[in-house]
């Protein structure tokens, strides 16, 4: 099943100039990951204090391509102009942790929203995130398997805000999405643990 991830060396080579620039003038991978974190902290952090303004949602999917860019470019700038490092792998994977739970809580104020669903989503992207880490500890490569994935999830987070943004869509209907990326999550998981052994 083909997955955002896959797309990302495409979405790579469009931003290598710009990381080219970054590293000329002295960013760090280090403190692209930061930024991104802190960065999705403030977007959760804005909508959700403007909420119900449901308009303010339209913040979501701007933001979440930015942090796919960011995210990218952390990557590219640690790989391709050795900047890569142990602090940078432990911020690497914290940083998304931390920036997926804070931008998934703002569904919580929305009136309707099963809150139980939401939980069990932010609890199994955390999982689905340990299960990839876990690969390297028995001598595999960090797992990245979908069907629901970091970028997966930041993909299906922005179309439903946009839904909402725009009014066309029912809590009822939404509620089944987010059970759904429960179920596809609990695959994902599966799937990194199997291919990991």
């Amino acid at each position: 099943m083909i997955t955002i991830y896959q797309l990302k060396p495409k979405f790579q080579n469009l931003l290598r100039p710009l990381v080219h620039t970054l590293y000329q003038r002295g960013i760090t991978a280090n403190q692209v990951t930061i930024f991104a974190c802190l960065g999705s902290i403030l977007t959760a952090g804005i909508i959700a204090v403007s909420l119900p303004n449901f308009m303010i949602l339209w913040l979501m999917p701007i933001w979440l391509f930015v942090r796919m860019a960011l995210n990218a470019i952390d990557g590219m700038l640690a790989r391709e102009h050795q900047q890569a490092s142990k602090l940078g792998a432990y911020l690497n994977e914290l940083c998304d942790v931390i920036s997926d739970t804070a931008l998934m809580l703002i569904l919580l104020p929305i009136a309707g929203i099963n809150n139980i669903a939401v939980f069990s989503m932010i609890f199994l992207a955390l999982l689905s995130e340990y299960a990839g880490v876990m690969a390297p500890l028995i001598g595999e490569k960090r797992r990245y398997d979908g069907p629901m994935g970091k970028s997966d999830r930041a993909f299906v987070l922005g179309a439903l805000c946009v839904a909402l943004a725009l009014n066309i869509i029912s809590m009822t209907f939404l509620n089944g999405i987010l059970w759904a990326m429960v179920a596809l999550l609990m695959f994902t998981i599966y799937q990194r643990i199997k291919r990991a052994l």
